[in-house]
């Protein structure tokens, strides 16, 4: 096949493949649609797997050569925590991120890595690193609570690392406006929060990989796994748009003998946000030993806050599940949902948890018979809620929880809104289940221009959803826009994570169309924040942390190639 020696012609080879194996979804005719950029190069991509705007994984002639996470660094974007008025030379409070990134980062003391690790990870310490850990975000929430700020916003765009914003961003705007930094394009890289924000980046290893577990007896095999976490800038990069001097480092691999450390997975890192600890892969705050550990929302919510979560993919996935949870296995996900609702779990048998104040989320429609990850106790039926569980829950039945949750014929956003508004009335817990039952209980997903219909991914396949899928389901924003309702009307504190999960997905399926898509609809969501701390609150009194949990491995070598011939950029 030629090769296109322009973007035009890329997108002009690219409608012809669409056309000639019928992936089009408009009428053709003599004069066809506007054409669907990225859903064009995914498409084309996946056709070849090989493209010459980029590639996945550590090999630029193969596509889809990796479809898991990286050790990446993180981009970090906070709002609330930068003093309008400092002093050149004072120290930073722990309420700002500067107090855990640049000279004060924890990796340039050997003694700082003991303390957050539990061991000193090898070739790690750096006397010029310049970057936070993962486990400083939940120590940077412990002290703005302390420090007497009212609300705290945890938003996680689960897989979303600075290669996937930076091709978000080139999409909306229509040209590469920066090549490293912050970036611009978006509201949580371009909203200052009256001066407040601050960006940074963060190490996102784990413990360790490969830690056997029985979830029956809730203990740990092999306290330490198969390899443990680190970070070597020397390999890795000292910035989140580095280019790694061993590009096989990231991904726990190595082109010659030096050590390998390992990427973490969404619990893990989710349990280092929400509990300032290190620990393996698969865990749900429980220490490597498989012992529990408290997260931030346990510790306020003793101290009279309320507390909630909200997210895009199902309820007990990994990183809402680490907002409350307790597990030494994320796939144990009835159990999980038990603890986040208050009902005792195997994790908690005798004295449950006080449960969540909101809690919303897909899961709905997936059924399964059984599920091994979750041991003896699987009740099958739905693979993330029981039925009779639900039915405990809801008030209508003495339960503590006012239920939305998708139903025929319902629009889901005004659903959720009137079940919200009664639960706030009546000072009742909301708990949210949507999702699509036919693709593991996600929100559909939006695409790079919103009109929800996915490129094919690494599986060759693409998602395809009904008018009830999108009209009974609500989208993350209005999600989010619920649980303010709630929390708003209990006249307290709170501590609320959002997750925008379906970037993660879409990462992990080489499908640049709906992490695109993904990182639009979490951006709604995090507008939706603040304009209600604007509204309802202030600066002074709010902290929003806005970051991803870790990131993938995805190479963007023309950036260019993202801009759409003759389309005019997003507002």
């Amino acid at each position: 096949m030629t090769r296109p020696n322009s973007i035009h012609n890329l997108s002009k080879l690219c409608l012809s493949m669409l056309l000639m194996t019928g992936a089009c979804p408009w009428a053709v005719g003599d004069e066809p649609a506007p054409t669907d950029h990225i859903r064009e190069l995914q498409t084309m991509a996946i056709g070849r797997n090989q493209a010459d705007f980029g590639h996945w994984g550590y090999k630029p002639e193969e596509y889809t050569q990796w479809g898991s996470h990286s050790n990446r660094l993180i981009p970090i974007y906070t709002f609330g925590t930068r003093p309008l008025q400092t002093q050149a030379e004072q120290k930073p409070a722990l309420t700002e991120l500067a107090a855990y990134t640049g000279k004060n980062s924890p990796y340039r003391s050997a003694d700082a890595l003991r303390k957050i690790y539990g061991f000193l990870p090898e070739a790690t310490v750096s006397p010029q690193a310049g970057y936070c850990d993962q486990t400083n975000l939940c120590d940077l929430q412990k002290a703005a609570a302390q420090a007497g700020k009212k609300y705290i916003f945890l938003v996680v765009f689960d897989g979303m690392d600075w290669q996937s914003t930076w091709n978000a961003s080139i999409d909306r705007k229509q040209k590469v406006a920066y090549k490293e930094g912050r970036g611009t394009g978006f509201h949580f890289q371009d909203y200052t929060a009256g001066g407040t924000t601050e960006f940074g980046y963060m190490v996102t290893s784990p413990h360790n990989e490969g830690t056997q577990v029985d979830v029956d007896l809730q203990t740990v095999k092999n306290p330490g796994g198969k390899m443990l976490g680190g970070y070597d800038v020397t390999r890795g990069g000292e910035f989140p748009w580095s280019i790694p001097a061993d590009p096989k480092y990231l991904v726990a691999s190595a082109s010659d003998k030096r050590v390998k450390h390992a990427y973490t997975d969404s619990s893990s890192s989710a349990s280092s946000m929400t509990a300032g600890k290190k620990t393996y892969n698969n865990a749900v705050n429980v220490y490597p030993d498989g012992s529990q550990f408290e997260t931030i929302a346990h510790q306020q919510q003793r101290q009279d806050w309320s507390v909630g979560v909200v997210t895009s993919v199902p309820v007990p996935h990994a990183t809402p599940a680490c907002a409350y949870a307790h597990n030494v296995d994320r796939d144990d996900y009835q159990d999980l949902t038990r603890d986040l609702v208050g009902l005792p779990s195997i994790a908690h048998p005798q004295a449950p948890l006080p449960g969540m104040d909101v809690v919303i989320g897909g899961g709905a429609g997936t059924d399964a018979k059984e599920a091994s990850a979750q041991g003896k106790n699987f009740v099958p039926g739905n693979l993330y809620l029981t039925g009779a569980d639900k039915q405990t829950i809801d008030v209508t039945h003495g339960g503590k929880y006012r239920i939305a949750e998708r139903l025929p014929g319902m629009n889901g956003a005004s659903h959720l809104m009137e079940m919200a508004r009664l639960a706030a009335v009546k000072n009742e817990r909301l708990f949210g289940f949507y999702g699509v039952g036919a693709y593991k209980g996600h929100l559909p997903f939006a695409t790079a221009n919103g009109d929800f219909k996915p490129a094919p991914g690494r599986s060759g396949s693409a998602e395809k959803y009904t008018r009830a899928d999108l009209s009974e389901n609500p989208t993350l924003a209005q999600m989010t826009e619920a649980a303010l309702v709630v929390l708003e009307a209990k006249k307290k504190p709170f501590w609320l994570m959002v997750e925008a999960g379906d970037v993660d997905w879409a990462n992990h399926d080489n499908n640049i169309d709906n992490s695109i898509g993904a990182i639009e609809s979490g951006d709604n969501a995090v507008r939706v924040i603040t304009d209600w701390v604007e509204k309802h609150s202030n600066w002074e009194e709010s902290l929003v942390i806005v970051t991803a949990d870790h990131g993938h491995y995805f190479h963007l070598l023309q950036p260019e190639a993202l801009i759409t011939p003759n389309k005019v950029a997003k507002p």
